[in-house]
């Protein structure tokens, strides 16, 4: 017996950018979803590498969409986004790669209120030896009405492009993206603005797999204060389309909702500690964030461990000396850099957290 759900079309939209080596395992892992009604539009953004030879090798299983001039993340979203037809939406990046029961899952928790749908990926390493689970299990996702979470520090519990699935009618609403503003990091735009289009629905199960290797964006690992900055930035733009969106619907961001986010306020600490000539915010002091920090991570929903021990990690930074905060600053932030006796503590304290 067939349910109403088999038939629901299912656009995956991967937008690719000289990810040759990596664009087949994306591809293969759309076409090979047990759901059958599904679209695969795959958009090249003016790659220099073989990927076009790639995205021409499936012929008619996939539509392509060939940008003659590179436009970044949100362009290739929009030029794909404009070439699909399905219900419901989901954008993958062309490094990483679903599992074949991936939009069967999100179908079978799927209703009409849900805007966005988000399920835990693995994290795999070039070679797909799966290292660790993203989001950490630790880190439960918010779901259901996440508006007054958002309103109150422009952040809630969410996941990376390939852990997202959207409604197309609340797609609709907030796209295109600005290209300008979100040439890198658009899934964060879609994240932060569908969920006032309706609920978030949150699966817990692995459905898919984010590719960690020296090439993404997400990689910064010796360039700290270059993607503390950038993370900075974009919770700006973020905060900005939000407060827009939610002006046009009658609701309000408070003008100091970043300071109510631990993960705005480490990214800004680091960004501040570590290069402060290049620091976006020029009124910021470390004591400052610190205590910030401390504040938001007591009212964060987790564990009491979990949150006295964020809380005291930013204390720490604020309060000693530059040289010794920027090494307990870097310890949490860049894994390589913690000394053996801290990697087992680490190992320790999550397995307590689980």
């Amino acid at each position: 017996m067939h349910s109403p759900l088999d038939r629901v079309p299912v656009s995956i939209i991967i937008p690719n950018y000289n990810y040759e080596q990596f664009l087949g395992r994306a591809i293969d892992s759309a076409l090979e979803q047990d759901h059958r009604n599904v679209e695969v539009v795959v958009v090249d953004d003016a790659s220099t590498d073989a990927s076009v030879a790639v995205i021409e090798s499936y012929g008619d299983k996939i539509r392509p969409c060939l940008r003659h001039r590179n436009g970044g993340h949100a362009a290739a979203f929009n030029t794909g986004f404009e070439a699909s037809t399905g219900k419901i939406v989901l954008f993958l990046d062309a490094d990483d790669y679903l599992y074949p029961n991936a939009i069967s899952e999100v179908l079978g928790e799927w209703d009409s209120a849900v805007a966005q749908a988000q399920f835990r990926l693995h994290l795999v390493d070039e070679d797909q030896q799966i290292k660790d689970v993203f989001p950490p299990p630790e880190q439960a996702f918010d779901s259901g009405d996440v508006v007054p979470e958002l309103l109150r520090k422009g952040r809630y519990h969410t996941t990376v492009t390939s852990g997202l699935a959207f409604d197309r009618e609340a797609l609709e609403a907030i796209m295109p993206v600005p290209e300008r503003d979100f040439r890198q990091g658009a899934d964060g735009y879609l994240a932060t603005l569908a969920p006032l289009q309706g609920e978030v629905k949150s699966i817990d199960t692995c459905l898919g797999a984010y590719r960690i290797h020296g090439a993404n964006h997400s990689i910064f690992a010796e360039k700290l204060a270059e993607r503390a900055r950038w993370r900075v930035e974009h919770d700006f733009r973020r905060l900005e389309a939000l407060s827009g969106r939610a002006a046009e619907i009658g609701l309000t961001v408070p003008q100091d909702a970043g300071l109510r986010d631990p993960v705005h306020l480490e990214e800004r600490l680091a960004s501040l500690c570590v290069d402060e000539p290049r620091h976006p915010v020029t009124t910021d002091s470390r004591l400052g964030l610190a205590r910030a920090g401390a504040a938001a991570s007591l009212e964060m929903k987790a564990s009491w461990r979990r949150r006295a021990a964020l809380a005291a990690w930013f204390l720490c930074i604020g309060i000693l000396p530059r040289r010794m905060g920027n090494a307990v600053l870097a310890w949490k932030l860049v894994a390589s850099s913690r000394p053996e006796f801290l990697m087992r503590l680490s190992k320790t304290v999550r397995r307590m957290m689980n």
